[in-house]
């Protein structure tokens, strides 16, 4: 079944971190990594969580400053340091009672695997990982870091007539 035709069922966005928030690379100031969100990616989190949406960060890094940001742009929970995404994947089902296929999941690497097969969308950057391309339902024309999160937001929101709403831009 073609993604587009899973979309206006997504309710639930889940997002990994390192090469889907950011384009995977890491600088190392003293003692603190550093990593570049995009903007436009942090406009649609913000506009998806005003519009209703629930938005769950699960990442294996361990970043307190890319918490704080995605948590005060309406993230509704940023779970850090992910061994099993699958264990924390199923408490927040538990937790928020979403459904499998009210979700759409976006990684880009081997840990977001098993997570993007049990999901109702599975996403990833066109910078993925060969084996999570192979099981995505949908692959963004745009790398990690580089507004592929933005693309998979406005394309579900567009579809369920949701994306561009005057009154919801308004600040």
């Amino acid at each position: 079944m073609s993604y587009k035709l899973k979309l206006p069922f997504i309710n639930t966005f889940i997002f990994d971190v390192d090469g889907v928030l950011t384009d995977g690379g890491v600088n190392i100031l003293t003692n603190e990594a550093v990593r570049t969100l995009n903007s436009r990616d942090g406009y649609a989190l913000q506009y998806a969580a005003k519009m209703g949406y629930t938005i769950f960060i699960i990442s294996g890094g361990n970043s307190k400053a890319v918490k704080d940001r995605l948590l005060s742009a309406g993230i509704k929970e940023v779970v850090l340091q992910a061994s099993n995404k699958v264990k924390v994947y199923e408490e927040l089902k538990a937790k928020y009672n979403f459904k499998d296929h009210t979700t759409l999941y976006m990684g880009d690497d081997i840990p977001d695997y098993n997570v993007m097969s049990m999901v109702g969308v599975a996403a990833c950057p066109q910078d993925a990982a060969v084996e999570i391309k192979e099981i995505a339902d949908y692959q963004s024309p745009f790398k990690g870091g580089h507004h592929c999160v933005r693309d998979v937001i406005e394309q579900t929101l567009r579809v369920q007539d949701k994306w561009f709403k005057a009154e919801a831009h308004e600040w």
